[in-house]
């Protein structure tokens, strides 16, 4: 019998397992999907908020400070990209200047550091390419850019090298109370096996689903809508074109488009924001990608949209009563909920992963591991190395002058670290979120195949096993002339 069991291994899951891991505690994390960061998680804004839009008092506004907060320590310790790149809130001569001391009241009350109202001048100066109708704006210094797949899996692998295990390809079907404890009826996809899993513990980190294992113990219902956001990323050519996160003036639906460099110095515009009954529903549509332009142009001036090189949807968590739903169920002892974690939920899981390993170490009496390592190392980047630094490398390990993404320059090198880490990539798609393998120009058009051989070799796996993003996503599907 596990003490814990995490349902979700998105950033919130998986942040609340390496918090777990602290403690001598034996835990386990289950997600449906082949790897970790497959859903919210992997599709998101990329943004540490400061934390000046959340209701003073709510839970959103405690743990999005703190999380901010602890990201500097957090990066440091997995070794994650971070930058503290600002952020401003644009007010135009059509809208009221007060939304804009309304939201800086409420930062303050919420602890914010830092905050300014700047006239065009400043903000000119810190923004040239602002829009010409823009008057005034927010300023966050504490605003930052982090990589959301390289925060999951630094907290999942850190997590997994401090003793959690982690059950990939395993999808909950039902949660049964049992004595002082839980049974979680399971399937394995990736082998068709129903299994039960024994826990004294439940952790609903299910995202959009959380909602329906917190139905299938509680009286206490919650409802959980699927809010699409629609981005375009455009290419790095263009990821100058601003240098802080720049919002518009917020409205029911959430923080508006925005633009925003990325910490891989590409650019990135989005969200659309449009409720839809499919929790599976990522699908771009023309209408969504095409309101951006004109709206991202509200705020930041001839943005360049002939430069997208991709365009991606994802879904947040949005809760019936717009606030997050941390602890413990009232009427179902044992499960706790990290429910309706929407935005600034990336921005806040440090400290929600900190909140809820507290709560279950207080209630199951959890010691201090003494064995717990903090520091979870990246995988290389030959970039970061002096000239001579890399000629050494490639002289000890050759794999590393072998280019296998030409657009963005990965070597063979940190595709074979992506495998052999903990929690290894075994999917195009996890390795492309761990190295950037296919995230450039092509979008993987010439590295797909290469990465496709290094996979059958190393892992190993079948060819025929190798997929996209999971089952269901195969590339090859047989052989058309025999060798």
């Amino acid at each position: 019998m596990y003490d814990v069991a995490i349902i979700g291994a998105g950033v919130t899951g998986s942040a609340i397992a390496r918090e777990l891991s602290r403690y001598q505690v034996k835990a386990c994390v289950i997600e449906r999907e082949e790897d970790v960061c497959c859903g919210t998680s992997k599709a998101n804004s990329a943004i540490i908020h400061a934390g000046f839009d959340a209701v003073p008092g709510s839970v959103k506004a405690r743990v999005n400070v703190k999380g901010n907060e602890m990201m500097d320590q957090i990066a440091k310790e997995l070794d994650v990209p971070f930058k503290r790149n600002g952020s401003i809130v644009v007010c135009t001569k059509d809208q009221d200047p007060k939304g804009l001391e309304v939201l800086m009241e409420k930062g303050l009350a919420n602890g914010v550091k830092g905050l300014q109202i700047l006239d065009r001048e400043a903000l000119l100066a810190k923004e040239p390419n602002l829009a010409d109708d823009v008057v005034c704006g927010l300023f966050a210094p504490t605003g930052g850019i982090v990589c959301p797949f390289h925060l999951t899996m630094g907290y999942a692998e850190n997590a997994c090298m401090n003793g959690v295990e982690f059950f990939l390809n395993t999808q909950v079907d039902e949660i049964v109370k049992a004595g002082e404890g839980w049974q979680l009826k399971v399937l394995r996809r990736d082998q068709k096996k129903e299994e039960v899993i024994e826990t004294k513990v439940i952790v609903n980190a299910a995202g959009v689903y959380a909602d329906v294992f917190n139905n299938m113990v509680s009286e206490h219902k919650i409802h959980i809508t699927a809010r699409k956001g629609e981005y375009m990323l455009l290419d790095k050519t263009a990821g100058s074109h601003v240098s802080s996160t720049i919002f518009q003036l917020p409205s029911a639906m959430g923080k508006g488009v925005l633009v925003t460099p990325t910490v891989h110095g590409n650019l990135l515009v989005g969200p659309t924001a449009v409720d839809i009954e499919n929790k599976e529903g990522t699908n771009t549509t023309l209408a969504g990608l095409g309101s951006l332009g004109a709206t991202a142009a509200l705020s930041v001036k001839q943005v360049p949209l002939n430069q997208v090189i991709t365009s991606f949807a994802g879904l947040r968590a949005h809760e019936d009563h717009d606030d997050f739903i941390i602890g413990e169920a009232e009427d179902a002892p044992g499960f706790y909920n990290a429910a309706g974690i929407e935005s600034p939920g990336l921005s806040s899981a440090p400290a929600i992963g900190l909140m809820v390993a507290e709560m279950i170490r207080d209630r199951l009496g959890l010691a201090e591991n003494p064995d717990f390592n903090p520091i979870r190392k990246g995988i290389l980047d030959p970039d970061t190395l002096s000239l001579e630094e890399r000629n050494e490398l490639i002289r000890k390990q050759p794999a590393y002058g072998n280019i296998i993404c030409r657009c963005e320059m990965i070597t063979e090198g940190e595709i074979l670290d992506a495998i052999h880490r903990p929690l290894g990539a075994r999917s195009l798609d996890g390795v492309k979120r761990r190295t950037r393998a296919g995230m450039g120009r092509c979008q993987a058009g010439f590295c797909s195949p290469r990465t496709m051989e290094i996979l059958e070799r190393e892992v190993p796996m079948s060819i025929y096993e190798i997929n996209k993003n999971g089952i269901g996503s195969e590339f090859v599907v047989g052989v058309n002339k025999e060798i």
